[in-house]
């Protein structure tokens, strides 16, 4: 499949969840380009909805004007770095801004050829012959320990450490995001989603709702009344591809 042409669908939902008074969760769709984007910012104040929609905005606009000679992987680190540095000189100037972040879950496609990049823990999945599988791993405290042995998966779940995040876009001089190479088949799915829903429901129900004969649009729709309805903690953002 590696040199048959692919085409891109996409749809997204975003939602604040039950308890949040807003929601710092942005997203970012370009299919012309085969770019997409999530976002879960964090910060005082509105300090997470800056640093998010800052990261989806400069990220589009950087991989949407690249040459097409560009390297995709070169694109992309650069896009992470000037998203980065705009953010992190943004809350310096701004003492109400200081210290604000956002994490950032990417799909770049060129026909078969897919990359994933990842800041913090929002994530990707890939849902295919009805199997679902995480394409990311979570730079967060509790999943580094899971990954040392030291904590049980089963640990991490009920962690008061599970917000703690290691890696962020936008609180450092610099960051590097971690980024995979894949090949997408014809029917593959991919979830790009922020922590309000993967906080909230069973990769294993995520992936018995994504197996559903149903529209992107109602997919996103059906993933985040469910995480609502199981406790909507937290803004909630889920953004499908489908590949055909």
């Amino acid at each position: 499949m590696a040199s048959a042409l692919v085409h891109y669908t996409a749809a997204a939902v975003t939602d604040r969840g039950r308890k949040r008074s807003s929601n710092e969760d942005a997203f970012g769709i370009s299919v012309e380009h085969g770019v997409y984007l999530v976002c879960d910012g964090m910060g005082g104040a509105a300090a997470g909805e800056v640093a998010s929609s800052m990261a989806v905005d400069e990220m589009l606009r950087l991989l949407t004007s690249r040459a097409l000679a560009a390297p995709l992987n070169l694109a992309a680190e650069e896009a992470v770095r000037a998203a980065n540095e705009a953010i992190f000189s943004r809350s310096q100037r701004n003492p109400k801004l200081r210290g604000m972040g956002t994490t950032l879950v990417g799909l770049l496609v060129e026909e078969s050829r897919v990359l994933v990049l990842n800041i913090g823990d929002s994530r990707c999945y890939r849902l295919r012959n009805r199997t679902l599988e995480q394409l990311t791993a979570d730079h967060s405290l509790v999943d580094e320990l899971v990954r040392m042995g030291r904590m049980t998966p089963a640990d991490a779940l009920r962690s008061p450490l599970r917000n703690v995040i290691t890696r962020a876009l936008g609180t450092q001089k610099e960051v590097a995001p971690d980024i995979f190479e894949h090949q997408a088949e014809p029917g593959d799915l991919f979830l790009l989603c922020s922590d309000g829903l993967t906080r909230e429901l069973p990769d294993s129900l995520i992936e018995s709702l994504l197996a559903a004969d149903s529209s992107l649009d109602e997919l996103c729709s059906r993933l985040v009344s469910a995480a609502n309805k199981a406790g909507g903690n937290d803004n909630v953002t889920c953004l499908l591809v489908r590949a055909a």
